[in-house]
């Protein structure tokens, strides 16, 4: 028996888009022959979107309607959609129609070998200097320093199997960030061109501010990626190289003090070397305390990032 396919959108104002992109979707999976759901998860559309998704919902069974009580953003509505989802492999993709439901069959193919699968935009229809040329430095920053190297990391279009997302706990801008996340934990990641087609709906609801985000979410990632169990070892190196430079400084200026009988009170020296002693031990109890968090975090349940204001269809 083939695997249930649960296909995971977030949605935020996109009335115009929601029927067409429901029919396509519809159509592809019919076609394929497997048992699927389609999870909408309604981010605090504003507009016509949710009396839209309701009303299909009422003609298809298929359909799960998660709605939040207000915008919380893509990663909280993807976090959603793992959360409600019961098919074996999950596929997430955007909902202005910019993901084309045609390369679902790609995806689903190349997941029977992988446990990740991440879709490329090879000829992204975006405007270059406000969209594509930025995505090219993140997506060359994020392989770099995660070590996953994936050609385009934005792409909502990817398949997942169950049992990795599962144990994926996502927050602020967190959801680009799942295959490099997923190879941490020893999943197996691919990549397969997908089609891209211009927004015919609507504007973008992401700007170039998100950037900004998307860096601090990756010094997070690359921090759990390293450090997440064993914080000390971030933070306790580095406090124990500035407090021996200091301690060092100070041992020479007691040196001066005591053989040679020269003054130190006024030396910015003796500052430098209280400051590093200083900056040391904060350092050092620093990591102590992220190891204190850590055990406490890992003991306990983890909390969630959305609320949900009702689900339909289950």
């Amino acid at each position: 028996m083939e695997e249930k396919v649960s296909i995971v959108i977030p949605v935020y104002n996109e009335e115009e888009s929601i029927p067409h992109l429901y029919k396509a979707i519809n159509d592809v999976m019919v076609d394929t022959g497997r048992d699927y759901e389609i999870i909408f998860v309604d981010d605090g559309s504003r507009d016509g979107t949710s009396s839209i998704l309701a009303d299909l919902q009422r003609k298809d069974n298929k359909i799960v309607i998660i709605e939040f009580r207000r915008n919380f953003g893509q990663t909280a509505a993807i976090a959603a959609g793992f959360d409600y989802a019961e098919g074996d492999v999950i596929i997430t993709m955007d909902a202005d129609l910019q993901n084309d439901p045609c390369d679902i069959p790609r995806l689903l193919e190349a997941i029977k070998e992988h446990d990740v699968v991440s879709g490329w935009r090879k000829n992204r229809k975006d405007k270059f200097f406000s969209r594509r040329f930025p995505s090219v430095i993140a997506n060359w920053l994020i392989s770099k320093v995660t070590g996953v190297y994936l050609h385009d990391y934005g792409c909502t279009l990817k398949a997942y199997r169950k049992e990795v997302v599962k144990n994926i706990r996502l927050y602020g801008e967190m959801h680009r960030f799942i295959p490099a996340i997923a190879d941490w934990v020893g999943a197996s990641i691919t990549e397969v061109e997908t089609t891209h087609h211009p927004r015919r709906f609507g504007k973008s609801k992401y700007g170039i501010s998100r950037i900004v985000r998307v860096l601090l979410d990756l010094i997070t990632v690359k921090f759990l990626q390293s450090f997440s169990t064993r914080p000390i070892q971030a933070f306790g190196p580095a406090g124990l190289v500035l407090g021996v430079i200091g301690f060092l400084i100070a041992i020479y200026l007691s040196y001066e003090k005591i053989a040679l009988g020269l003054s130190i009170g006024g030396r910015p020296l003796l500052l430098l070397a209280v400051l590093l002693i200083i900056l040391g031990v904060q350092l050092v109890v620093m990591g102590l305390l992220g190891e204190m968090l850590a055990r406490i975090y890992h003991e306990s349940q983890g909390k969630t990032i959305y609320i949900v204001k009702r689900v339909l269809g289950r």
